[in-house]
């Protein structure tokens, strides 16, 4: 119809030389470096010093803006912000980056921001997560993978949140916080301080309540593993009789585990911290 916009799909030429597939309305900059299968919708932003991977779809109204990488296969769905600036008042400018891996599945409005210069200068998000709709992920933030970030959850600057975590919705995660591996935080929780491997977490602030059992089976966890933790867990957090009581403890016991080890160093290094983070400890350096 007169004054309507052709949105039929084009063709433009990629950098692995064969061709993606990218609506009209969509602006890509020159420079872009976009691989082979990938399609971008309508509308869409596409910053000049952007890579994107193969298979990778930008449904519509996303924006990816200043050093972006993104993997293969990903998924991000309308009105994504990929790459904006810190929201840091201490940014001035420096050239840092946004990283994100493979198979990762971006639902409506999150957004990631690329690094201030106060760390590695890169934000991170690893291969297979799922983020859900509304989340953040600030700046020098540093997601693992198969991590699970349900609906409004948000991160602040320099969080670490380790691979097979799982935070339910409205989770607001303190800067500098570190999530552990096999976690899981309850709905609108308050994160303050670590959250050890392999518990769940819950309250305002949050605080171990349990282990995760649950992903702890779904994930091949031995019975002798989970059993272990679970005296752990028993010692650190409800006998409160310390860590090298609860080593030895444990030692006598034959619970002296791989996993049981790695949380026991979690929580030496984040009673070394400051405010119940570990890494506060690099932030006062």
């Amino acid at each position: 119809m007169p004054g309507m916009h052709d949105e039929s799909p084009r063709q433009v030429h990629s950098f692995r030389g064969a061709d993606a597939v990218i609506a009209p309305s969509a602006i890509v900059e020159p420079g872009a470096r976009i691989a082979e299968d990938v399609r971008i919708g309508p509308f869409c932003v596409v910053s000049s010093r952007a890579v994107i991977g193969r298979g990778t779809v930008l449904e519509n109204n996303v924006t990816i803006m200043g050093d972006v990488v993104i993997g293969e296969r990903n998924r991000l769905f309308p009105n994504c912000v990929i790459g904006a600036e810190p929201q840091d008042i201490s940014y001035e400018g420096t050239r840092t980056r946004v990283v994100i891996g493979d198979d990762n599945i971006i639902r409506e409005g999150v957004t990631i921001n690329r690094a201030s210069e106060k760390e590695g200068g890169q934000t991170t998000v690893g291969s297979s997560n799922f983020l859900m709709a509304c989340c953040h992920v600030a700046h020098d933030c540093q997601v693992g993978d198969r991590v699970i970030l349900a609906n409004g959850t948000l991160l602040g600057g320099h969080v670490r949140v380790h691979s097979n975590a799982s935070l339910s919705g409205g989770v607001a995660v303190h800067h500098w916080a570190t999530i552990g591996g096999w976690s899981f935080v309850a709905g609108l929780s308050r994160v303050l301080h670590d959250v050890p491997p392999f518990m769940l977490c819950e309250g305002l602030p949050a605080r171990p309540r349990c282990i995760n059992v649950v992903a702890l089976k779904r994930s091949g966890f031995s019975q002798e593993s989970i059993e272990a933790i679970a005296e752990a867990h028993r010692l650190l957090y409800r006998a409160k009789v310390g860590q090298e009581q609860a080593r030895e403890v444990l030692r006598s016991q034959g619970m002296l585990l791989p996993h049981v080890n790695e949380l026991l160093t979690f929580f030496s290094h984040q009673q070394e911290g400051r405010h119940g983070r570990a890494r506060e400890r690099r932030r006062a350096a």
